[in-house]
């Protein structure tokens, strides 16, 4: 079990890593706009890796 919950959050950060930090590399955008993209996908990265600790936390009880 442990380890598909493993494998579905390595697809989700690898997709927001894909998806979120692309757009912040080569947008052709204002400098502000990227800035923004940044701040989200950090929440999205934050979200993603405090969900796995206390996913795990409740499945190793």
């Amino acid at each position: 079990m442990k380890w598909l919950i493993y494998v579905v959050f390595i697809i989700m950060y690898l997709l927001v890593t894909f998806f979120g930090l692309g757009p912040v590399l080569f947008a052709d955008g204002s400098n502000s706009e990227r800035i923004i993209t940044l701040v989200i996908v950090v929440v999205i990265y934050i979200i993603l890796s405090v969900s796995l600790k206390l996913l795990i936390k409740k499945t190793s009880r």
